[in-house]
């Protein structure tokens, strides 16, 4: 069944550092062998060996409209006849900046990057260059990628400095950073009493790097309350659910807004592009206008811009797809909840917009240490077998699936059975 995949796997291991480009592809939490894809259309995955998936991965999130949508696809094969970067400004990186600016009331202006993980990095440089201050807070699950200063691990107490989690990053870079518990207010309260010297937090509203945890609307409404009274600035990380959670993202759902925002690949409808926005007097900081720099030679890549342009576009004209997708979220994970529940499974699910999780587990998560409580063992086993049925799932307990307009209801209906199929044997 998977025959070819594993010997793709086998050579890539031999010049690829644990045969893959991004850790958590290799399979490593659920076991087997990733499956090598060879291509991907609508809601489904096909892969070297011939099996046919359908995709709750959609690139990590990315493909609303799913895998090769005739618009976005026309697009980039139109553009990229004009050349594929100029390494100069195009009037699309204004057209789909402006359609960002026009959906937020806090944003004036954006800057692209060519990642989420460069887009985090530069909000926090530019929070400290607009503060003046050097510390950070972030919160143990919430992942911003892979910069130096966010690669830390939570000390012992109950706000610490954090220390690196990963050879090759120095202490002396991670020693501004506070770790602190997710949807604790007390922790968070302590790193203010603790550093006087803070510059930003950085927070998923929604987090999506420890499975779907979001933050209560009080654990929120406290990071602004504490950055307004310290001089902080509050960075919203809307890499995973800009334009997921809701048109805003988590913003347009929230009653707390951030100063700061920050955007992955969704904007360039899954191209490599990512962006931070901001108000026009923090981004008025910013290189050329200011003296806090950053800049990218694939900034603005002109392909990116006209993909991520047609499908804002599209968003933007037909909202009813969000209380769509909305709907065959709930469906997806109300369906396996009931089935666990009939099976005497314990299990916990949650959806936002069209971003959804699910748990093995008696409780709720409501941060990184209880999602580690969860059986882990038992999501392997129930990943490994969906898979063998063509259902593809987010290898790790630590991540968020999604739904893209192109899954339907039977699509859904036809997962539920295979789920009744093997629930029955966890």
């Amino acid at each position: 069944m998977f025959e070819k995949s594993i010997k793709a796997y086998e050579e890539a291991c031999k010049v690829i550092p644990g045969g893959v480009d991004s850790p958590v592809r290799a399979f490593k939490s659920v076991g087997g062998t990733p499956p090598f894809i060879q291509k991907g259309e609508g809601a489904y995955l096909y892969d070297i060996d011939g099996n046919k998936y359908l995709d709750f991965v959609q690139s990590w999130g990315p493909l609303i409209f799913g895998h090769c949508d005739k618009d976005i696809e026309e697009a980039v094969i139109k553009t990229v006849k004009n050349g594929l970067s100029f390494g100069a400004p195009t009037e699309l990186e204004t057209q789909l900046a402006n359609e960002i600016v026009e959906m937020y009331d806090n944003i004036d202006k954006v800057r692209f990057v060519s990642s989420g993980t460069e887009a985090t990095m530069s909000a926090i440089r530019l929070a400290r260059g607009v503060t003046g201050k050097n510390d950070i807070i972030k919160f143990e699950g919430c992942y911003h990628g892979h910069s130096d200063s966010l690669l830390v691990q939570a000390g012992s107490g109950m706000a610490t400095f954090g220390a690196p989690s990963s050879p090759g990053v120095p202490a002396d870079l991670t020693k501004h950073t506070l770790v602190c518990e997710y949807n604790n207010i007390e922790n968070l309260k302590k790193c203010f009493e603790e550093s006087s010297d803070i510059a930003c937090i950085i927070i998923e509203p929604i987090a999506g790097n420890m499975g779907l945890v979001p933050a209560t609307e009080e654990f929120l409404a406290t990071c602004r309350e504490l950055c307004d009274k310290h001089g902080t600035l509050l960075i919203f990380d809307e890499v995973m659910s800009g334009f997921r959670a809701s048109l805003k993202g988590a913003s347009g759902i929230l009653k707390t807004q951030g100063d700061i925002i920050t955007f992955g690949k969704v904007i360039g409808a899954g191209m490599p592009v990512g962006a931070f926005a901001a108000s026009k007097e923090i981004m008025g900081h910013l290189s050329p206008e200011g003296k806090v720099y950053q800049a990218g030679t694939l900034s603005g890549n002109p392909v990116a811009m006209a993909a991520g342009l047609v499908s804002l576009k599209k968003l933007k004209a037909n909202l009813e797809i969000y209380a769509d997708l909305s709907a065959k979220a709930k469906k997806l994970v109300n369906g396996l909840k009931d089935i666990a529940t009939k099976y005497n499974i314990p299990m916990q699910v949650d959806t936002r917009g069209s971003m959804f999780g699910f748990f093995f587990c008696e409780k709720a998560p409501k941060n990184f240490v209880e999602v580690g409580l969860c059986d882990f063992k038992r999501f392997a086993t129930f990943h490994h077998e969906m898979l063998k049925k063509g259902f593809y799932f987010a290898c790790s307990q630590y991540e968020t699936g999604f739904v893209c307009t192109t899954i339907t209801n039977e699509d859904i209906d036809a997962c539920l059975n295979a789920a009744d199929e093997i629930m029955q044997k966890l």
